[in-house]
């Protein structure tokens, strides 16, 4: 039953109405993570008038959290973030039905938590998380909005196995555990997961509604610290695997470097504030070429997308998880660029270049790959 007080604004828009705000009230919608991104989120979602709303989280309210976990309040400190989540939802709205899942999502239960939901929504902070939410929609053919933050940038994109768009569409491997941050590593701009988790949310609305998602085939990326935002289109990937179980995921599961505190993987590879792994857009690259720069530039992407898509003139092609056994092709008078689909693959690439010897201050990864290319300089890009 819808709440006409409640909800009136939203009524008198003709893209939801009545007949939308009763789809809102039927809808069931997933939430994997009550933190940072969840926090927002969940906020909307309850304030929209979502009628169920699911919540997995194993976490435990910190004082840490607080500067950017919005959900929770400082008397919640100790307590389980799901415990939090739901007496905050039902207080903004008690005529909710709030489903809280106090375990940690993983290949064991994530069919069960995920069958005869709507739709699902990524609030997670870790790789293997996320391959697994985008490995078990596409079982179930349920889409998800996934959500990514870091330091002052933030990512956003919906995916859907009908509409023929999915995670590894973007990026088809992870990155070594190694080569990734948390936030207390890293740092997170305090309202930074509030934007990003109010366009997840928009975006959940949107499709419950019947309005037309915006980010189906597309990848959002919001700087906080410029105050810019651009959009990345991106097509199937013809190399993407075919998942028909949840083996493939299984094995970064089973990776214990991604369990593993990386301040107890300092040993396998030195990571320090000075030797930070450094990024560079397709407009600084080619604004800095015009000004004499002469980088070396290497594309770690597979031999099948090179042959669908490729840069008119490049340095180097070697894939990116045996970029290390290319390090004495690399000339050590110019700096590198390293470029892959979409940034993730090339930044193991600069990790094993890193660990061969090559100077990291000289490696630059390329910020959104050859898509980003392909988008702001098309004239440089040659097809098939």
């Amino acid at each position: 039953m819808v709440d006409m007080q409640r909800h009136a604004r939203h009524l008198v828009l003709p893209q939801v109405g009545l007949e939308g705000q009763k789809k809102l009230a039927e809808a069931k919608v997933f939430v994997v993570g009550a933190g940072g991104l969840g926090s927002p989120v969940l906020l909307y979602l309850a304030a929209a008038g979502i009628g169920t709303i699911g919540i997995i989280d194993d976490d435990r309210v910190d004082i840490s959290n607080l500067q950017r976990q919005v959900l929770h309040r400082t008397e919640d400190v100790g307590r389980f973030k799901v415990e939090s989540a739901k007496e905050q939802l039902l207080a903004l709205d008690p005529n909710l039905t709030i489903v809280e899942h106090e375990e940690r999502l993983n290949p064991e239960n994530v069919i069960d938590l995920f069958t005869g939901w709507d739709i699902v929504v990524d609030g997670t902070d870790n790789i293997p998380t996320r391959y697994l939410i985008d490995d078990a929609c596409h079982l179930l053919s349920i889409p998800w909005v996934y959500g990514s933050i870091h330091r002052f940038e933030g990512q956003v994109s919906f995916f859907s196995t009908k509409e023929n768009r999915r995670y590894r569409d973007l990026f088809p491997e992870a990155p070594p555990a190694s080569a990734l941050q948390n936030c207390a590593e890293a740092g997170v701009f305090g309202v930074l997961p509030g934007v990003i988790g109010s366009i997840q949310a928009t975006e959940v609305i949107k499709y419950i509604v019947g309005m037309e998602s915006s980010l189906i085939g597309r990848l959002l990326l919001y700087d906080a610290e410029s105050m810019t935002m651009q959009s990345l289109r991106f097509d199937a990937l013809d190399t993407a695997p075919d998942i028909t179980d949840l083996s493939t995921v299984q094995r970064l599961f089973d990776d214990p470097t991604y369990c593993i505190p990386r301040l107890q993987q300092v040993e396998k590879h030195e990571v320090s504030a000075e030797t930070m792994m450094q990024s560079i857009t397709v407009p600084e690259l080619k604004s800095k070429q015009q000004g004499g720069w002469n980088p070396f530039i290497i594309d770690v992407r597979s031999d099948q997308e090179l042959e669908q898509v490729r840069l008119s003139i490049f340095d180097l092609h070697v894939i990116h998880d045996v970029a290390n056994t290319a390090s004495d092709d690399i000339p050590q008078d110019r700096d590198v660029v390293v470029m892959c689909r979409s940034g993730m693959r090339s930044q193991m690439a600069i990790m094993l270049l890193d660990q061969s010897g090559i100077d990291s201050t000289r490696l630059f990864n390329l910020t959104g790959g050859i898509m980003a290319w392909a988008q702001i300089a098309p004239e440089d890009i040659v097809h098939g």
